[in-house]
């Protein structure tokens, strides 16, 4: 049977076909062209930079720390490189494995493995973190040579804090440790600048100079914009601006005296603090017991911090800073010079001592050494007079004590270049009701003549109150630094204490009190101890107690619980026409303040004016607060190697450029109780 088509019908078909299919074609390429114009021209610039991005990394380079010196150039904080193993927690898929196989090439303790934990948990997860620290170098060697079995492991070069001096001026040294998510979270409220000067950084100031100062220690962070394989390796360098290293210290702690203060102490605790009234330079800092800063520069273990942290003596707390202690009859000249600032009492005006005072049916009594008789203002001070004071207080009130002492510093943050610094208490009506909601009774004000009560001051605000006095009423803001060296410019830039306006003190005034206190020297409760000196100097010895007495309890009842034992105390000048030094030095529970902190304070003053250190029996003796004037023979400072002194640091210091370098080579391979006196 024979078919007829129509031919023109099929015709029209089959052009509808090969227009639809033509227009499908030319939609596809359409499509592809749009795409390729997106791509080639609108995003060109984009693409370019981000395929440029993949081919070339820039790493910044972390700049070399700021060293810290003292007065005399030696070095307290340096810095050294040395190799890490560091794992890419993003490179890697099983963690734990991962690890047990680099056991096998590399010693990696238990206490390596917690820590990297504990930095696993807080950093970011493209973050590279160590595992192994300070590797030798036939440890780099072993793991070279298997490290395509690791991908996401690599050996880095890093810089080091050291602290050559170990435990010596570790609470005004401080240290540095890694940077935490609260730190994270504060740097961004950084500005731009700032904040990008910070990248690659992963180490920041914790405490002391080493915080108090980050900024000038830190440095500017270079880069090195290194070419790439597919692989992410690095081929070649196209640009390299290298790191300035961060300013150097120099501090105006002597060093020396830092570390004989803390030898004289030995395992007691307590705090001193040394002053020049001249310009506020902070010549000794001291807080013990001490603890070593080294143990956190590569990041503390657990034990290690929880023996710090749990220890009874609080080795972590700055005394000189942070502890406030009532200061006991160290605070009568005090008092006694607001007495004859204010106009309340004159020097000659004679009080009948019966060693008892009575107030609102209460006596007050007095220390067993003390003696009955008239006293005036200089043979109150002398003879550590409680019943003088007593008066003074009651006859002068709460808030004119406040209103005469509070220009002195105390009760007030002295503004020291450290951050930290707690306020102490000088009481007034005000402070009461704003702090317990409750009104001043006129008996609570007998106890403040003596410096009980709530008198609670810092070594700190004593020093610098006593500069004050010693200088005729000259104020400075204590520093610890006093130039800041630009190695980059080879500039130096002088710090000067910041002068505050002077007290207008009468000389005659200031003369009583220095000539009071010079008598205790003298004849009153320390001149054993500065028998046979070879200069004149003011002190004034303090005992206040630890804790409180209840009714009808003896002193003689709590003082074998050593803790619960009065705080030894003394305050200082030298020499006595001309003051150089004012200080203020605390020896926690150790007895009379003639006992314990003063002899400590004349092997300062020995230092400082005549050039001599105390023999190794009289330190020994001091130690156990068995000594008044020194015993032996005193050596020449000049020749006394610093105690304490590391035998060997763990790696030869960097020099700003070999640290840099090494490190830009491997980025681009890779409180006490208020309480008594006297």
């Amino acid at each position: 049977m024979v078919v007829l088509k129509n031919l023109h019908q099929e015709l029209a078909r089959f052009r509808v076909r090969v227009l639809a299919a033509g227009a499908f074609v030319l939609f596809c390429f359409g499509l592809l062209v749009a795409r390729l114009v997106w791509l080639q021209i609108v995003q060109h610039d984009n693409l370019a930079e981000r395929a440029e991005s993949n081919r070339i990394a820039v790493v910044p380079i972390v700049p070399n720390r700021g060293l810290i010196k003292d007065r005399h150039g030696v070095v307290l904080a340096s810095n050294y490189s040395a190799y890490t193993l560091e794992i890419n927690p993003a490179k890697v898929i099983d963690m734990d494995a991962t690890i047990e196989q680099l056991g096998q090439f590399i010693d990696i303790q238990p206490r390596d493995k917690r820590r990297f934990k504990r930095l696993l948990e807080e950093a970011k997860h493209t973050d590279s973190l160590p595992i192994r620290t300070k590797l030798t170098d036939e440890e780099v060697a072993r793991f070279t040579a298997q490290r395509f079995r690791f991908p996401g492991v690599e050996i880095k070069a890093r810089l080091f804090r050291s602290y050559p001096l170990g435990d010596i001026g570790s609470h005004l040294i401080g240290y540095i440790g890694r940077i935490n998510q609260a730190e994270k979270k504060a740097m961004d409220d950084w500005e731009e600048e700032d904040l990008a000067n910070y990248r690659g950084t992963e180490y920041i100031g914790k405490l002391g100079l080493e915080q108090a100062y980050e900024r000038e220690l830190h440095g500017i962070t270079g880069f090195e914009q290194v070419e790439t394989s597919a692989g992410g390796r690095a081929v070649r360098r196209l640009d390299h601006r290298p790191p300035t290293p961060g300013n150097t210290l120099n501090l105006s702690i002597d060093i020396k005296l830092q570390a004989l203060v803390e030898q004289l102490f030995g395992e007691r605790r307590g705090a001193l603090v040394a002053i020049d009234p001249r310009n506020g330079e902070v010549l000794a800092f001291v807080s013990k017991p001490t603890f070593d800063p080294n143990l956190f520069v590569d990041g503390i273990d657990a034990d290690s911090w929880r023996e710090l942290n749990e220890d009874i003596d609080k080795p972590l707390l700055n005394r000189a800073l942070r502890g406030t202690y009532p200061p006991g009859s160290t605070f009568k000249p005090l008092m006694a010079m607001a007495a004859l600032t204010s106009g309340k009492r004159g020097p000659h005006v004679v009080i009948q001592d019966n060693l008892v005072y009575s107030f609102g049916g209460r006596s007050f009594g007095s220390p067993e050494a003390d003696r009955p008789g008239p006293k005036d203002m200089r043979a109150a001070i002398v003879s550590s007079s409680n019943v003088y004071f007593y008066d003074l207080a009651n006859l002068m009130g709460v808030d004119l004590i406040h209103q005469e002492l509070s220009p002195f510093g105390l009760g007030s943050r002295t503004d020291i270049d450290l951050q930290g610094e707690v306020t102490g208490v000088l009481p007034s009506t005000e402070w009461k009701r704003r702090r317990f909601n409750q009104k001043w009774y006129a008996g609570e004000t007998i106890s403040l003549g003596i410096g009980q009560g709530y008198n609670n001051f810092t070594m700190l605000q004593l020093a610098n109150a006593y500069a004050t006095v010693a200088s005729g009423g000259q104020r400075f803001k204590p520093r610890l630094v006093r130039e800041i060296e630009d190695v980059a410019r080879h500039e130096q830039r002088r710090i000067a204490s910041d002068a505050r306006e002077p007290l207008p003190l009468k000389a005659a005034d200031v003369g009583v009190i220095l000539n009071a206190m010079n008598g205790v020297t003298l004849e009153g409760t320390s001149r054993q101890v500065f028998m046979g000196a070879t200069y004149q100097s003011g002190g004034k010895t303090g005992t206040a107690q630890a804790v409180g007495l209840r009714a009808g309890e003896r002193y003689s009842a709590i003082k074998a619980d050593e803790r619960k034992r009065d705080h030894s105390l003394y305050v200082a000048f030298a020499p006595l026409e001309q003051p150089t030094v004012a200080l203020a030095v605390i020896v926690e529970n150790a007895g009379w303040g003639s006992a314990a902190a003063a002899p400590i304070a004349r092997r300062v003053f020995d230092y400082l004016l005549t050039g001599t250190y105390p023999s190794e029996e009289d330190i020994a003796k001091t130690q156990l607060g068995q000594t008044f004037a020194p015993i032996g023979t005193p050596r020449r400072a000049a020749d006394v190697p610093l105690p304490g002194q590391a035998a060997s640091a763990p790696a030869t210091p960097a020099s700003a450029a070999s640290a840099a370098s090494a490190a830009s080579t491997a980025a681009a391979a890779s409180t006490p109780a208020r309480g008594a006196s006297r």
